[in-house]
């Protein structure tokens, strides 16, 4: 493809609301263009790639038995009241009317498509197990996009359906396709940290989230590298402190309250008071089924608002000011559990172990020190609710210690039990001729995500490092001096060579400087390329290079060209994969098995 025939508009400098870095080389090498906040149209080299995810999905998929099948995008009500999850997805579900007033969703999910479906016809056990998967755009209505497309409104996404006959047949299914995704995010070059992951609006029971670490990430993971346990931060669990060995502080005095005009926040209070903040009870009012209740944590550390939901078995939002006013007698900010009457009391066990402690004083400009809990106030219900941060213990009880890391979720597998097929009528008749809900899995990849966190990953101060299986071309011929005939012809014979061999190649034959064909290459960050001068054509030689390393340039006569860069991939020094099928990635190994993959590199 000749760079005056593609459409690439690349730009010096990305808008200033590009943050992540891919969106950054997303928007400047010319793979995406904004139509709206969360609304992308993908350009040629954008949808290449994009094309180029679809492709490793696709193998990965088939060669775990998944059938491939469309369903729409735009759904009716009924199906999602029928589900329940009309009435339980929150706002950032798209619904709309047609001209006739009926409702619709654009489906950010087909859990209850593929239920419905299978309901239609009745399934003999003989006929299991089944998985279905597609790729679709979705749509869902992000309060705030960011982030380019790793946060938008509408992205294409793989999701997978499997159905078995009872428990055993879908943790089976489950652990092929967390195999699958493995292979999926290795072939693209992604590192990924499979983490256990709460189910979410899908329902269900286990779940594994993919977090692609990244700065620009939305979701906090906790990892420990000593016992391999990876969870989301927000369903970590934490252990109990172990004994009176992690008390804070210790004191007999009776508690008294002093002033702390202004000071409502725990940085404030600790200054002011010269206190450490894990010696602060933090208390903060929450709302259930319109019931405010309290919730007990120390000053270092936060509420986990999802920890708080599963232990209640239903919503929880924070109490608006008013509300806390009112239950408290105070503004926020000086709310605490000595006197606080009429409410429900919820701690973390960590609260009981502050021996000498600082409350608010449930008035304004007020606080209470020297607080022993079950002293001073009675011992409130313990439960885990506080979020993990990094060096706190591995919940294995294990030695070892968590970290931190931002990331972006790029797939999903879930459980999802019988929830959808109970409620469609989707059964399957067994051995012994009875009828019974078939068990369902859930699978999901994001495929826009998937291709942003690749370019996270992998690209530099200078532009883009393609994981070779991704990249929109394979060899960037870059002919200096197109004004001179002997050099673009040079350049059109290589390229042709090269296209007959099975590369990907995109020629640049604008009438442009060194200098700007350089960057420009740099920025589109092509794996190889093959630089064409007259110094070089003078002795029939061309330059090639890699593009993690412009700097090392070999020389490389002009007709053993294509044998050098076959030479190239064979050797493993890049990895491509290429739609003309010659250029194969590595096939990914599984526990030290043969793999059964039939892909192949170039012959020499």
């Amino acid at each position: 493809m000749r760079v005056t025939q593609t459409f690439l508009p690349t730009l010096r400098q990305a808008p200033k609301e590009a943050e992540a870095r891919s969106h950054v080389y997303m928007l400047r090498a010319g793979l995406i263009r904004s139509l709206a906040a969360g609304l992308y149209t993908f350009l040629p080299l954008g949808q290449r790639a994009l094309q180029k995810v679809e492709r490793v999905i696709r193998e990965e998929m088939d060669r775990a038995g998944a059938l491939e099948v469309r369903m729409p995008s735009l759904q009716p009500q009924a199906l999602w009241k029928r589900s329940g999850r009309w009435e339980t997805m929150g706002p950032e579900l798209m619904r709309l009317q047609d001209h006739s007033e009926r409702e619709f969703v654009l489906g950010p999910g087909h859990e209850e498509v593929i239920a419905d479906l299978l309901a239609r016809g009745l399934v003999s056990y003989r006929d299991l197990p089944k998985c279905f998967y597609q790729i679709q755009t979705r749509f869902r209505d992000e309060i705030r996009p960011r982030f380019g497309v790793i946060q938008a409104k509408e992205f294409l996404m793989k999701d997978a359906y499997s159905f078995d006959g009872d428990e055993e047949g879908l943790e089976r299914s489950y652990q092929v396709m967390m195999e699958a995704y493995r292979r999926i995010f290795e072939r693209c070059g992604i590192r990924v940290l499979p983490v256990q992951a709460d189910p979410g609006w899908t329902g269900g029971g286990g779940s594994h989230a993919f977090i692609a670490p990244m700065p620009a990430g939305e979701a906090e993971i906790v990892y420990c590298e000593e016992t391999g346990f990876a969870a989301n931060r927000e369903i970590c669990p934490c252990l109990s402190p172990p004994n009176d060995s992690s008390r804070v502080g210790k004191t007999t005095a009776p508690y008294e309250k002093v002033a702390t005009p202004g000071m409502s926040t725990v940085e404030q209070v600790c200054k002011f008071l010269k206190v450490e903040s894990r010696r602060l009870i933090k208390t903060l009012i929450f709302v259930a089924d319109q019931e405010p209740f309290a919730v007990l944590v120390r000053g270092d550390r936060e509420v986990n608002e999802l920890k708080v939901r599963r232990y209640l078995g239903k919503p929880v939002q924070l109490a608006p000011p008013e509300v806390i006013e009112r239950v408290t007698g105070a503004p926020v900010g000086f709310a605490g559990p000595v006197g606080l009457k009429g409410v429900r009391i919820l701690a973390d066990p960590e609260v009981m172990l502050v021996g000498d402690g600082v409350t608010g004083a449930n008035e304004g400009d007020a606080h209470l020190i020297h607080i022993v809990p079950g002293r001073d106030f009675d011992e409130p219900e313990l439960a885990d609710l506080r979020l993990a941060v990094e060096g706190d213990p591995c919940p294995t009880g294990k030695p070892g210690k968590l970290r931190l890391e931002r990331g972006t979720e790029v797939g999903r597998v879930g459980k999802l039990g019988t929830r959808y097929s109970e409620a469609f009528g989707a059964v399957y008749t067994d051995d012994k001729g009875e009828r019974r809900p078939l068990v369902m899995g859930g699978y999901g990849i994001n495929l826009s995500r998937t291709l942003a966190a690749a370019i996270e990953q992998n690209s530099d101060e200078r532009g883009i490092l393609w994981p070779a299986s991704l990249a929109p071309y394979d060899v960037h011929v870059l002919p200096l001096g197109v004004r001179q005939p002997f050099i673009l012809d040079a350049a059109e014979r290589i390229t042709l060579e090269l296209e007959q061999a099975g590369f990907e190649v995109l020629l640049d034959d604008r009438d442009e400087s060194p200098g700007v064909k350089f960057n420009d290459a740099d920025l589109l960050g092509l794996p190889l390329r093959v630089i064409i001068g007259k110094r070089s054509l003078d002795e029939d030689r061309v330059e090639v290079a890699r593009r993690e390393r412009p700097g090392e340039k070999r020389k490389v006569r002009v007709d053993e060209v294509c044998r050098s860069l076959k030479q190239d991939f064979q050797d493993g020094r890049v990895v491509c994969l290429s739609e003309a099928g010659m250029l194969r990635a590595a096939p990914v190994q599984s526990e030290g098995k043969p793999s059964q993959s039939k892909e192949r590199t170039p012959s020499s």
